[in-house]
Protein backbone atom coordinates (compact mmCIF):
# COMPACT_ATOMS: atom_id res chain seq x y z
CA UNK A 1 0.00 0.00 0.00
CA UNK A 2 1.16 3.56 -0.67
CA UNK A 3 0.68 7.07 0.66
CA UNK A 4 -0.27 8.51 -2.73
CA UNK A 5 -3.85 9.18 -1.63
CA UNK A 6 -2.81 10.76 1.69
CA UNK A 7 -2.49 14.52 2.08
CA UNK A 8 -0.45 15.93 4.98
CA UNK A 9 -1.26 19.40 6.22
CA UNK A 10 -0.46 21.57 9.19
CA UNK A 11 -3.20 22.39 11.64
CA UNK A 12 -6.57 20.73 12.12
CA UNK A 13 -9.31 20.67 9.50
CA UNK A 14 -12.47 22.46 10.53
CA UNK A 15 -14.77 20.21 12.50
CA UNK A 16 -12.10 17.53 13.03
CA UNK A 17 -11.59 17.96 16.79
CA UNK A 18 -13.68 14.92 17.78
CA UNK A 19 -11.97 12.73 15.19
CA UNK A 20 -8.51 13.82 16.30
CA UNK A 21 -9.44 13.18 19.93
CA UNK A 22 -10.64 9.70 18.96
CA UNK A 23 -7.33 8.89 17.27
CA UNK A 24 -5.32 10.39 20.10
CA UNK A 25 -7.24 8.40 22.70
CA UNK A 26 -6.88 5.17 20.73
CA UNK A 27 -3.11 5.67 20.67
CA UNK A 28 -2.55 7.08 24.16
CA UNK A 29 -5.61 6.14 26.18
CA UNK A 30 -3.60 3.52 28.02
CA UNK A 31 -1.32 6.26 29.30
CA UNK A 32 -3.93 8.99 29.72
CA UNK A 33 -6.80 6.85 30.95
CA UNK A 34 -6.06 7.20 34.64
CA UNK A 35 -5.79 10.97 34.31
CA UNK A 36 -8.57 11.78 31.84
CA UNK A 37 -10.77 8.68 31.79
CA UNK A 38 -13.30 7.23 31.42
CA UNK A 39 -12.81 7.14 27.61
CA UNK A 40 -15.83 9.22 26.64
CA UNK A 41 -14.90 11.96 29.12
CA UNK A 42 -11.25 11.81 28.06
CA UNK A 43 -12.03 12.16 24.37
CA UNK A 44 -14.38 15.04 25.11
CA UNK A 45 -11.74 16.82 27.21
CA UNK A 46 -9.08 16.41 24.51
CA UNK A 47 -11.44 17.59 21.75
CA UNK A 48 -12.30 20.69 23.76
CA UNK A 49 -8.68 21.66 24.46
CA UNK A 50 -6.81 21.17 21.20
CA UNK A 51 -4.36 23.76 19.90
CA UNK A 52 -4.80 23.53 16.14
CA UNK A 53 -1.52 25.33 15.47
CA UNK A 54 0.44 22.53 17.13
CA UNK A 55 -0.82 19.72 14.92
CA UNK A 56 0.06 18.00 11.67
CA UNK A 57 -2.72 15.89 10.20
CA UNK A 58 -2.90 13.22 7.50
CA UNK A 59 -6.05 13.10 5.39
CA UNK A 60 -7.14 10.11 3.33
CA UNK A 61 -8.41 10.89 -0.14
CA UNK A 62 -6.87 14.34 -0.41
CA UNK A 63 -7.26 17.62 1.44
CA UNK A 64 -10.99 17.18 1.94
CA UNK A 65 -10.78 13.62 3.21
CA UNK A 66 -11.02 11.89 6.54
CA UNK A 67 -8.35 12.42 9.20
CA UNK A 68 -6.35 9.18 9.42
CA UNK A 69 -3.35 10.42 11.38
CA UNK A 70 -2.21 13.23 13.64
CA UNK A 71 1.08 14.30 15.16
CA UNK A 72 1.37 16.92 17.87
CA UNK A 73 4.30 18.97 19.04
CA UNK A 74 5.28 21.45 21.74
CA UNK A 75 6.85 24.76 20.90
CA UNK A 76 6.98 28.09 22.72
CA UNK A 77 4.99 26.76 25.66
CA UNK A 78 2.11 25.26 23.65
CA UNK A 79 1.38 21.65 22.76
CA UNK A 80 -1.35 19.91 20.79
CA UNK A 81 -3.47 19.09 23.84
CA UNK A 82 -4.04 22.00 26.19
CA UNK A 83 -6.19 22.32 29.25
CA UNK A 84 -4.63 23.67 32.43
CA UNK A 85 -5.32 22.66 36.03
CA UNK A 86 -8.36 24.93 36.16
CA UNK A 87 -9.84 23.21 33.10
CA UNK A 88 -9.29 19.77 34.63
CA UNK A 89 -10.96 20.82 37.89
CA UNK A 90 -13.87 22.40 36.02
CA UNK A 91 -14.40 19.21 34.02
CA UNK A 92 -13.90 16.52 36.67
CA UNK A 93 -14.71 18.39 39.89
CA UNK A 94 -12.37 19.41 42.67
CA UNK A 95 -12.22 16.08 44.50
CA UNK A 96 -11.54 13.88 41.47
CA UNK A 97 -9.79 16.63 39.57
CA UNK A 98 -6.89 17.26 41.97
CA UNK A 99 -5.55 13.75 41.59
CA UNK A 100 -5.89 14.02 37.80
CA UNK A 101 -3.90 17.25 37.81
CA UNK A 102 -1.16 15.43 39.72
CA UNK A 103 -1.11 12.57 37.19
CA UNK A 104 -0.96 14.95 34.22
CA UNK A 105 1.93 16.80 35.85
CA UNK A 106 3.89 13.53 35.82
CA UNK A 107 3.54 13.44 32.04
CA UNK A 108 4.56 17.04 31.46
CA UNK A 109 7.67 17.67 29.35
CA UNK A 110 9.26 21.07 28.86
CA UNK A 111 11.33 21.68 25.71
CA UNK A 112 14.93 22.78 26.21
CA UNK A 113 16.21 25.79 24.32
CA UNK A 114 16.36 25.04 20.60
CA UNK A 115 14.30 21.88 21.00
CA UNK A 116 10.95 20.83 19.57
CA UNK A 117 9.19 18.18 21.66
CA UNK A 118 6.79 15.78 19.98
CA UNK A 119 3.49 14.95 21.66
CA UNK A 120 3.30 11.66 19.79
CA UNK A 121 1.81 10.24 16.61
CA UNK A 122 -1.60 8.61 16.29
CA UNK A 123 -2.59 6.74 13.13
CA UNK A 124 -5.92 5.05 12.46
CA UNK A 125 -5.33 1.30 13.10
CA UNK A 126 -6.99 0.48 9.76
CA UNK A 127 -4.51 2.74 7.94
CA UNK A 128 -1.26 1.57 9.50
CA UNK A 129 1.62 0.15 7.42
CA UNK A 130 0.94 2.73 4.70
CA UNK A 131 3.79 5.04 5.69
CA UNK A 132 1.53 7.68 7.23
CA UNK A 133 3.64 7.91 10.38
CA UNK A 134 6.69 8.64 8.26
CA UNK A 135 4.88 11.42 6.39
CA UNK A 136 3.88 13.03 9.66
CA UNK A 137 7.41 12.78 11.03
CA UNK A 138 8.87 14.44 7.94
CA UNK A 139 6.49 17.37 8.30
CA UNK A 140 7.35 17.71 11.99
CA UNK A 141 11.01 17.83 11.02
CA UNK A 142 10.28 20.55 8.46
CA UNK A 143 8.58 22.59 11.19
CA UNK A 144 11.56 22.12 13.50
CA UNK A 145 13.92 23.37 10.79
CA UNK A 146 11.74 26.39 10.06
CA UNK A 147 11.64 27.22 13.75
CA UNK A 148 15.45 26.98 13.92
CA UNK A 149 15.38 24.13 16.38
CA UNK A 150 18.54 22.06 16.59
CA UNK A 151 16.81 18.82 17.50
CA UNK A 152 13.52 17.00 17.97
CA UNK A 153 12.86 15.15 21.22
CA UNK A 154 10.23 12.57 22.08
CA UNK A 155 9.50 10.07 24.80
CA UNK A 156 8.16 6.59 24.12
CA UNK A 157 6.99 4.11 26.75
CA UNK A 158 8.46 0.63 26.91
CA UNK A 159 5.04 -0.85 26.23
CA UNK A 160 5.03 0.66 22.71
CA UNK A 161 7.98 -0.97 20.85
CA UNK A 162 6.30 -0.46 17.48
CA UNK A 163 6.43 3.31 17.91
CA UNK A 164 10.10 3.17 18.90
CA UNK A 165 10.87 1.14 15.77
CA UNK A 166 9.14 3.78 13.64
CA UNK A 167 11.18 6.56 15.21
CA UNK A 168 14.42 4.63 14.78
CA UNK A 169 13.70 4.09 11.07
CA UNK A 170 13.40 7.85 10.71
CA UNK A 171 16.67 8.73 12.35
CA UNK A 172 15.81 9.04 16.04
CA UNK A 173 18.21 7.54 18.55
CA UNK A 174 17.64 6.57 22.14
CA UNK A 175 19.61 8.76 24.54
CA UNK A 176 18.14 7.79 27.91
CA UNK A 177 15.93 5.15 29.48
CA UNK A 178 14.21 6.15 32.71
CA UNK A 179 12.92 3.21 34.70
CA UNK A 180 10.11 4.19 37.04
CA UNK A 181 8.43 0.98 38.18
CA UNK A 182 6.28 2.92 40.64
CA UNK A 183 4.54 4.55 37.67
CA UNK A 184 3.34 1.18 36.39
CA UNK A 185 0.54 1.12 38.93
CA UNK A 186 -0.11 4.86 38.62
CA UNK A 187 0.01 5.42 34.86
CA UNK A 188 0.37 1.95 33.39
CA UNK A 189 4.02 2.02 32.28
CA UNK A 190 7.30 1.46 34.05
CA UNK A 191 9.97 2.80 31.68
CA UNK A 192 10.29 5.67 29.25
CA UNK A 193 12.87 6.03 26.48
CA UNK A 194 13.88 9.54 25.46
CA UNK A 195 14.87 9.81 21.78
CA UNK A 196 16.54 12.63 19.86
CA UNK A 197 16.94 13.53 16.22
CA UNK A 198 19.32 16.30 15.27
CA UNK A 199 18.03 18.60 12.55
CA UNK A 200 20.03 20.78 10.20
CA UNK A 201 19.19 24.46 9.87
CA UNK A 202 18.40 25.76 6.41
Amino acid sequence: MTTESVDVRRGLPEGAAARVAELYWEAFGGKLGRALGPPEAGRRFIAGHLHADRAVTALSGGSGGRVVGVAGYQLAGRGLVGGDAAAVLATYGRVRGLYRVFLLALLERTPARGELVMDGIAVDPAERSRGIGGLLLREIEAIAVEQRCRRIRLDVVAENPRAQELYERHGFRAVQVRRTPWLRDVLGFGAVTTMHKEVAAR
